[in-house]
C-alpha cells in the first residue's frame, strides 16, 4: 500500500510539472471585450509581473531618482468609466475563442523587431481611444482563449479588408515566461507585455490585483533593467529611469481611509509595485476603460505624491556597452509531409528546433507550440519558421508545391 501511495504521489508530481503555473491555462476566462479572466493570471507565478517585492531592498539611489521624478508629482490613474474628450480612458482587450479567423498584419515601422502574422485579430477589436481614435499610442489587445496566448499591436490601423497595419506587434505566451530579444521593442517602449500590468476592473472587483501594473514617466535614460529588453532614452541625466525600473508604494503609507476601487490598486502597488514601461506622463498607471470604475473612487489617487514611492534595488543594469550575449535558437530541421499536393490536401510541417523561447509559423498558423502543425494550402506557399529567444530570431523555410 505505501509503495502504491508513494507512486501515486510520484505521478501527480510528475503530473503537475506539465501544468501551467497558474492553472488549467485559459479555458476559464470569458469571452469579449474587457472579459473577466476569472482569477487566471497571465505568465507564471516566477514572473517578474507576479513576484511579491514588498521586502525586496531599496535602490540606494531611490531618494535622487524620485526627486528627479518629482517628489510631488501625483499618481495618476490612466484609466475609467465613460469617455475623456471623446474617447475611451485605458486600454482595451478583447478576448476570443479557439478557431477565431486570423488577419495578416502589415508593418509600417518596427516590423524587424516585431512578430510576424497572421494573428486572431478581428476588425471588431477596439483600437485605444475608442470610438474616436486619434494619433495616440492605438494599442489592440486579444487574448486567444483557446491557445492561452496574448498579442498586442501597437499603432493599429484596420483596413477595409479584415487586416491590419501597425507600427509593431508583439505575441506573448500567457503560460509561459518569456521575453523579447535583447534591444527589441514590443508593442511598449520597453518591451514589455503591455496587459500584464493592466489595472482591470473584474480583479479590483474580486478585491485584489495580484501583479505589478505598467507606469510611464517623463525622462528614461537610455538603459534598460529586468524584464524590459529595450530603451527609449529621451534624458542624459544619471538619476532619469531605465525603463523596466520597479517602484514599491512605502509599507508605511496608511491607505485605510482609500476608497474601495482605489484601495485595492493601492495594496497591489505594496505588494507587487509598478513597472516603468513607456515614456509620457509621469507616474500615470495604465488600466482598463470600464464603465463600472467609479471615476470619483479613482481619482483619490491623486492624492499619492511621488515622495511616498521607493525605487526597488535596479540590478543588473544594462546599457549600449553591456548588453547581453548567447546563443540564438537552432532550427536543425523545417520539413513538409507531402510536399507536392492537390490544393486543399493537408501537409504536415515539422521541425525541431532547441533553444526557443516561442514560435511562428507563417503565413496561416501564428504562434505555436509542439513540434508540427498542418496546413491545407489552396497554392503553392513557402512557410516560414520562426524561432525567437532572448537572443535574437532565426528562421528557416519550406515551399509547398500545389499541382
Amino acid at each position: 500500500m505505501q509503495r502504491l501511495q508513494f507512486l501515486i504521489a510520484a505521478f501527480v508530481i510528475c503530473l503537475s510539472s506539465f501544468l501551467p503555473a497558474h492553472g488549467q491555462g485559459c479555458s476559464g476566462i470569458s469571452l469579449g471585450q474587457g472579459a473577466s479572466l476569472n482569477g487566471f493570471i497571465p505568465f507564471p507565478a516566477d514572473s517578474a509581473w507576479n513576484q511579491d517585492i514588498s521586502s525586496a531592498p531599496v535602490d540606494p539611489n531611490s531618494t535622487a531618482i524620485i526627486n528627479f521624478i518629482g517628489a510631488s508629482t501625483p499618481l495618476h490613474p490612466d484609466f475609467g468609466a465613460g469617455l475623456y474628450n471623446g474617447q475611451s480612458i485605458g486600454i482595451p482587450y478583447l478576448v476570443v475563442g479557439g478557431g477565431a479567423t486570423f488577419a495578416n498584419i502589415t508593418f509600417t515601422a518596427y516590423g524587424s523587431e516585431s512578430d510576424p502574422g497572421p494573428m486572431p485579430v478581428p476588425k471588431t477589436a477596439l483600437i485605444e481611444g475608442y470610438p474616436n481614435p486619434g494619433n495616440g499610442d492605438r494599442h489592440v489587445f486579444v487574448i486567444d482563449r483557446g491557445t492561452c496566448w496574448l498579442y498586442e499591436l501597437y499603432g493599429a490601423y484596420r483596413q477595409s479588408d479584415g487586416n491590419w497595419k501597425a507600427a509593431s506587434a508583439a505575441v506573448w505566451d500567457l503560460l509561459h515566461d518569456e521575453q523579447r530579444p535583447y534591444t527589441w521593442t514590443s508593442a511598449d517602449a520597453a518591451g514589455l507585455p503591455v496587459f500584464a500590468g493592466l489595472a482591470r476592473y473584474d480583479e479590483v472587483a474580486a478585491g485584489e490585483i495580484k501583479h505589478a501594473l505598467r507606469f510611464t514617466l517623463q525622462n528614461s535614460k537610455t538603459a534598460f533593467t529586468p524584464p524590459a529588453s529595450h530603451w527609449a532614452g529621451n534624458s542624459s541625466n544619471a538619476d532619469a529611469a531605465p525603463m523596466g525600473m520597479r517602484m514599491r508604494l512605502k509599507a508605511s503609507f496608511d491607505i485605510s481611509s482609500f476608497p474601495p476601487q482605489a484601495q485595492v490598486v493601492l495594496a497591489a502597488l505594496k505588494k507587487y509595485g509598478m513597472i516603468m514601461a513607456d515614456n509620457g506622463s509621469s507616474m500615470y498607471i495604465s488600466g482598463d476603460p470600464d464603465n463600472r470604475w467609479n471615476n470619483d473612487d479613482l481619482g483619490t489617487l491623486k492624492q499619492v505624491p511621488a515622495s511616498e514611492f521607493e525605487v526597488i534595488e535596479i540590478n543588473p543594469l544594462y546599457t549600449p556597452d553591456n548588453v547581453p550575449t548567447g546563443q540564438v535558437p537552432v532550427i536543425s530541421s523545417f520539413t513538409a509531409n507531402p510536399s507536392n499536393i492537390s490544393a486543399g490536401q493537408p501537409v504536415t510541417l515539422s521541425w525541431k528546433v532547441t533553444g526557443a523561447s516561442y514560435l511562428v509559423v507563417s503565413p496561416s498558423r501564428g504562434a505555436l507550440r509542439g513540434t508540427s502543425t498542418v496546413v491545407s494550402p489552396d497554392a503553392t506557399t513557402t512557410y516560414t519558421l520562426y524561432g525567437t529567444n532572448a537572443f535574437g530570431r532565426v528562421r528557416k523555410t519550406v515551399t509547398v508545391v500545389v499541382q
